[in-house]
């Protein structure tokens, strides 16, 4: 693989990505700079830290990053449950995104895994 766009985890993050920021314009005005930055953050940094662990070239940093975008996705489930809580979605959209959500974050130990043992094989 040439570029991180090519990767299923990261194309995973993507519509995770997408998905936060049609919700979060649902959001009452008082919570632009509040709970709804805080999803759109976390959910770009899922994709960022993986586009830049990718750009490393290096086994170890890369693995990091992973685990920087498996925080942010984790971030995320809270801020769901956040939202829900809040009543600005559903239960159903909270549990729909949850597990879209955790599916990325099975992929993404998947793809740290493979990582571990391309560094291991030198």
């Amino acid at each position: 693989m040439q570029d991180f766009r090519d990767l299923e985890i990261w194309q995973r993050c993507k519509e995770i990505r997408k998905k936060v920021w049609d919700m979060c314009k649902t959001f009452p005005g008082e919570e632009k700079y509040r709970l709804a930055d805080q999803m759109i953050r976390s959910s770009r940094s899922s994709t960022a830290c993986i586009a830049e662990g990718h750009g490393r070239y290096h086994y170890q940093e890369n693995i990091q990053f992973c685990r920087q975008s498996r925080g942010s996705l984790t971030e995320l489930i809270d801020h769901v449950d956040v939202a829900e809580e809040c009543r600005y979605i559903t239960g159903e959209t909270s549990k729909e995104l949850v597990v879209e959500i955790e599916t990325a974050i099975r992929i993404l130990n998947g793809y740290i895994r493979y990582l571990k043992r391309r560094k291991e094989e030198g």
